[in-house]
């Protein structure tokens, strides 16, 4: 699994840094299994990937959503407005997909839209909506924008 991978690597994120599409397609594979991208679209977006923080901010965030490390302190006043759950007013349709197991159904955070809301779930994908999804994530747009506030 990715997680202790990057745990593991945590503290020598330089190593990593060598060579970072190596680490970005094992995330890519752990985070959408069933997606068989081929390697001319993955080296479409590895060009970003060679950035000297991208290693240790992606490292600092899955310890950062694990609760392993702390998160940026100019960011704490956003995050305790977030941990206070307010209600969302805007038009809304969240996604999910099978990948998320029983958190795909969306229920436990439904009762945090009050505008108009649907949830859909798209199956046989992982976390790359646009992607792995293209036609089903465009629908949902256009669909939203529909929605009257």
């Amino acid at each position: 699994m990715m997680v202790p991978v990057l745990l593991c690597y945590g503290t020598r994120p330089a190593r990593l840094q060598r060579k970072p599409a190596r680490l970005n397609k094992l995330i890519w594979k752990n985070v959408s299994q069933k997606w068989n991208f081929d390697d001319a679209t993955f080296d479409r977006t590895a060009a970003s990937f060679n950035n000297p923080d991208h290693v240790s901010i992606v490292i600092h965030n899955y310890r950062w959503r694990l609760s392993l490390a702390k998160g940026e302190p100019q960011c704490d006043p956003l995050e305790q407005k977030l941990s206070e759950g307010p209600v969302i007013t805007m038009p809304t349709i969240t996604i999910a997909s099978d990948f998320d197991g029983p958190a795909a159904d969306g229920k436990a955070y439904a009762t945090k839209f009050s505008g108009k809301y649907s949830h859909r779930i798209f199956r046989g994908i992982g976390h790359n909506v646009p992607q792995e999804a293209p036609q089903a994530c465009v629908k949902a747009v256009v669909d939203v924008a529909g929605y009257s506030s």
